[in-house]
């Protein structure tokens, strides 16, 4: 009953451009010889076609206005954040393992926005608007973040096992690229609590729900993270484990909770 639903919405939400953009990701995907020249240049084709089904996903084009805040929407939004980040960052130093790793989440994310594009609704003021983008954009510089952890994980492991010299596994000396992912962090951290500050007194609709807490959860972790940095020097693992933490709490926060909604209890969110 779900699925039928579902499909029978997707005509209406991401339509075509979700459908390139998933095939164009899948193509991204591809790895080895000659397919690694057609695959880097089907990245930003695919990250295009996205934009475009995200004007579908969220914007409600096409469905006669309404946003569309759900959770599949905002991971694809959240994702396509993380994609572009990273093809800036690609143009300064060569990071094609990481290409591997996000085009087959732009896959995932392109065809649950389309099956699953959630409720429409109206933002009730500028302001609210507002805290969703930010909200979204943390979600997406922690998101970079947990790829840059996970990148200096494997390069940590691949020391453990005595392998080549102290660099990640993209080229990429371990100390710069240590910098670079607590870089995100700090500026996620930055633009979360901007978030949290608008939630907090933008309105008399805050109140100290599921989302609310988790929000608040992740956002200690990171705090606690950033203090372990600068005062205990904390690198490596532990600060690895603790950024993991806080991106888990924070993709419950808002994303978690609107899929129990949205998807196993079918009806939208309180």
């Amino acid at each position: 009953m779900i699925l039928s639903t579902a499909l029978s919405t997707a005509s209406l939400a991401s339509g075509w451009p979700g459908l390139v953009a998933a095939t164009l990701y899948a193509v991204a995907a591809l790895r080895g010889g000659a397919r690694e020249r057609l695959a880097a240049a089907a990245l930003p084709a695919a990250w295009a076609f996205h934009v475009l089904a995200l004007a579908f996903d969220i914007g409600g084009l096409g469905t006669g206005g309404g946003t569309r805040l759900g959770f599949a929407p905002v991971l694809s939004l959240t994702v396509w954040i993380v994609i572009g980040l990273h093809a800036v960052e690609s143009r300064f130093v060569p990071l094609p393992t990481v290409r591997g790793w996000l085009a087959p989440v732009g896959v995932v994310v392109t065809l649950l926005a389309a099956l699953f594009p959630g409720d429409s609704r109206q933002f009730t003021s500028p302001i609210a608007a507002l805290h969703f983008v930010l909200g979204v954009g943390a979600y997406g510089l922690f998101g970079a973040a947990v790829v840059h952890a996970a990148l200096l994980d494997a390069a940590e492991r691949r020391l453990r096992m005595k392998g080549p010299g102290p660099v990640g596994p993209t080229g990429m000396p371990l100390l710069q690229l240590e910098r670079l992912t607590f870089r995100f962090v700090l500026v996620g951290f930055g633009v979360l609590s901007a978030t949290l500050l608008l939630g907090m007194f933008s309105g008399a609709r805050w109140r100290w729900d599921h989302k609310a807490v988790l929000s608040t959860a992740g956002w200690a972790v990171f705090a606690a993270l950033l203090l372990g940095r600068q005062l205990r020097g904390w690198r490596g693992r532990r600060a690895t484990r603790w950024l993991y933490i806080g991106a888990v709490l924070l993709l419950l926060a808002y994303a978690g909770s609107r899929f129990v909604f949205e998807v196993l209890l079918s009806r939208p969110p309180t």
